[in-house]
């Protein structure tokens, strides 16, 4: 246990640590790179809670298609790949002032609404669950998000041929 709860904390911390670059960085190719630490950091919180099946599908899907798309449509677009100096602002004061106030709104909403409640880890789905539930209760939602890559996709082509 006490294994699990360092592993935890350093992959939390590199998810952090990524999460946070990926935010900051100038150069959108990097910032794709960053969010493929912070998607492997989730698969490897999923290991430790003993849903491999999710896992795997967060490799997959997140990583496999999710990010070759982002990549795809970087170098589709030809989007500026190096650090570009107008793309940032003075406003990263109020910014973090912002995030830590919605920080502790959102820490102390939490807190009220759930407060004592333990999570339940006793029943551990099996894979044919996890898949039923996805294309039985959220069958509308991973259409939609379907429907929206593919839109992306083809917007990115059409800006991309109008040069």
């Amino acid at each position: 246990m006490v294994a699990q709860n360092v592993t935890f904390g350093l992959v939390a911390a590199a998810m952090g640590l990524a999460a946070i670059r990926l935010v900051t960085t100038q150069n959108v190719v990097r910032a794709a790179l960053f969010l493929v630490v912070v998607l492997a950091g989730v698969a490897v919180q999923f290991i430790l809670l003993a849903g491999e099946f999710v896992a795997v599908v967060q490799v997959l899907v997140y990583i496999g298609a999710i990010v070759v798309l982002f990549l795809f449509g970087i170098m589709l677009t030809r989007a500026p790949i190096g650090e570009d100096a107008d793309l940032d602002n003075d406003q990263r004061g109020v910014a973090l002032v912002v995030a830590l106030f919605l920080l502790g709104v959102i820490g102390t909403v939490l807190a009220d609404a759930f407060g004592k409640q333990e999570i339940g880890f006793g029943r551990i789905q099996r894979s044919a669950d996890v898949g039923d539930s996805i294309f039985r209760d959220y069958i509308v939602p991973f259409e939609v998000v379907s429907v929206l890559l593919l839109a992306a996709l083809v917007g990115a082509i059409v800006i991309a041929r109008r040069d």
